[in-house]
C-alpha cells in the first residue's frame, strides 16, 4: 500500500462559497470527521499557504493543502452513509431552500463526536436531492428556524445576506433574575480558545484584545415569570424572557453575553449554573431555554422580504405559565 501523501486541492466555481469543511468532507471520503476538524484545527491544512478555521468560505481558484491522510476502504467510516433517514418538521419548502424546525439535541452536522446531524439525516431522506447545504449553524441544544439550500444559488445569496448583516435573527431565551429593562444593547468581543481535553468555549475579552471578535447582541425583555425550578412559584425569584436579535454570528455569543451580563440561560451546561440546572432537571425541564424563534431575510431567487417564525416546543412552553402561551402555542414575542 502506498504512504498516504500531500494533496493540492484548487477551488472551482462549482464549490466556490461553501464551508471548508464540507469540501473536506466530499473530498476524504473514509477519513472520520472527527480528525478533518482536528488536522484543520491544528493547521496542517493551509488555504493559500495559510491557517483558516473550518467555518471558512472558501472561493475560486484557493489552493488548499491537505497533509497525509489515510484513507480507509471500510464504509464504515464513511459517516453521511451511516446517517439514519430523518425529515425534520417543515417551516418553509420551494425549489431554492427549505426550512426545518430543528430540535434541541440533534447536531446541523457530524463532527466532534457526533456520528450525523440533521444534513446528513436529511440526504438520506432525500437521496433524490442534487443539492442540500446548509445555509448557516444552530448550537446542539438550540431549537428553532434552520436554513437549507437546494441550490449553489441560493446559498451563496442568503449567505451573503448573514455575512451583510442584513438578515434578522430572534431568538427567546429565558434567564435567571430580573433583566433590567433599560439594558439594550450587549457590544463586548468574544475570543474562542480550548480547554486541556480539546472542548470549545468562548468568552468575552477586552476591546483591545487581538483576538477579540466584535460581538453584537440586541435584548428586549419581552416579561418576568416565576423560576420554573421552584416548588412554589409564588414564592420564586423572578426569571426573564428575552427577545434576543444577534447582529453577529458568533460561536456561543448569545449564550456568552448574557451570561457575563449576570443572567444564565436556564439549562445551559457550558456557561450556566449549575446549581440551578441541577434543580431544574429535578423539576423536569432538561434542556437549555434557547429558541431560534424568528428569522427575516430575502428570498434568494425573488428577492421579496420573507420572515419565518418556529413556535417554541412543548418542553419549552411547559417552563412558562399558562398565561403567557398564545392560543397559536407560542409565546409573546
Amino acid at each position: 500500500m502506498n504512504a498516504p501523501q500531500v494533496i493540492h486541492l484548487t477551488v472551482d466555481e462549482e464549490d466556490a462559497g461553501q464551508r471548508l469543511d464540507n469540501f473536506l468532507f466530499r473530498h476524504l471520503k473514509g477519513v472520520p470527521k472527527t480528525h478533518v476538524y482536528r488536522i484543520v484545527r491544528s493547521g496542517e491544512v493551509r488555504l493559500n499557504k495559510g491557517r483558516v478555521g473550518a467555518e471558512y468560505k472558501i472561493a475560486a481558484g484557493d489552493v488548499i493543502r491537505v497533509p497525509p491522510v489515510r484513507v480507509s476502504a471500510e464504509p464504515v467510516l464513511i459517516q453521511a452513509t451511516n446517517a439514519p433517514a430523518r425529515e425534520f418538521p417543515l417551516l418553509f419548502e420551494d425549489e431554492s431552500f427549505l426550512a426545518v424546525h430543528k430540535p434541541a439535541g440533534v447536531a446541523v452536522h457530524g463532527g466532534s463526536g457526533v456520528s450525523s446531524g440533521v444534513i446528513e439525516q436529511l440526504r438520506q431522506a432525500r437521496p433524490q436531492a442534487r443539492f442540500l447545504e446548509l445555509v448557516h449553524r444552530l448550537d446542539r441544544e438550540t431549537s428553532g428556524i434552520l436554513l437549507i439550500a437546494r441550490k449553489r444559488s441560493a446559498l451563496r445569496h442568503i449567505q451573503d445576506q448573514f455575512r451583510e448583516r442584513s438578515t434578522g435573527k430572534t431568538y427567546l431565551a429565558l434567564v435567571k433574575g430580573a433583566w433590567p429593562v433599560r439594558k439594550k444593547v450587549l457590544d463586548q468581543p468574544l475570543h474562542k480558545y480550548l480547554l486541556p481535553d480539546g472542548e470549545r468555549r468562548v468568552k468575552v475579552v477586552p476591546a483591545d484584545h487581538p483576538d477579540g471578535m466584535r460581538s453584537v447582541t440586541l435584548v428586549n425583555l419581552a416579561g418576568t415569570v416565576p423560576d420554573p425550578a421552584a416548588s412554589v412559584a409564588a414564592l420564586a425569584a423572578g426569571c426573564s424572557l428575552l427577545d434576543v436579535t444577534i447582529k453577529t454570528g458568533r460561536t456561543h455569543q448569545i449564550r456568552v453575553h448574557l451570561a457575563h451580563a449576570g443572567h444564565v440561560i436556564a439549562g445551559d451546561d457550558k456557561y450556566g449554573d449549575f446549581e440551578w440546572n441541577r434543580l431544574l432537571s429535578k423539576a423536569g425541564h432538561k434542556r437549555m431555554f434557547l429558541h431560534a424563534w424568528k428569522l427575516s431575510f430575502l428570498h434568494p431567487a425573488t428577492g421579496d422580504a420573507m420572515t419565518l417564525l418556529a413556535p417554541l416546543p412543548p418542553e419549552l412552553l411547559a417552563m412558562l405559565p399558562p398565561q403567557w402561551r398564545r392560543p397559536d402555542g407560542n409565546a409573546p414575542g
